[in-house]
């Protein structure tokens, strides 16, 4: 946006879409992921979370501040003694994403993308009503 513009309802729908898409994808990498024993890294994969903030000017959408990994909750204890990653008690570290909350997740973002969505219809079939009204 210009620095003296003011936002449109435009602006902020389409600034939500592109937050909420964002948490989609990552919401699908962290249920792709959710029986990755072990990345890179040697870990288990560890959730990404979309980290999201009001623009400076407190009404003019979303902005995506980072996707970070979640660091607050602990990987899981699985026991399989067969598994290659297994330590010797036979225990391996899975990731800490948890399926039910992913899906929770999934469709509060699929929910707020539609709503952005229909922010632009609504926006569009007024924009089209005002050029048949000066025709």
């Amino acid at each position: 946006m210009g620095v003296n513009r003011v936002p449109t309802s435009v602006d902020i729908a389409v600034s939500g879409l592109k937050a909420e898409a964002l948490r989609m994808n990552v919401i699908a990498g962290n249920i792709a992921n959710a029986s990755s024993s072990r990345t890179e890294s040697g870990l288990p994969y560890r959730r990404m979370q979309v980290v999201l903030s009001g623009l400076s000017d407190g009404m003019s959408g979303v902005e995506v501040q980072q996707v970070a990994p979640d660091v607050t909750s602990d990987f899981k204890r699985v026991f399989q003694p067969g598994h290659p990653d297994a330590d010797k008690d036979g225990f391996v570290l899975m990731p800490n994403v948890d399926l039910p909350v992913e899906m929770i997740n999934l469709v509060a973002a699929s929910r707020a993308y539609q709503a952005n969505a229909a922010v632009l219809k609504r926006y569009q079939d007024s924009v089209e009503t005002a050029l048949e009204l000066l025709r």
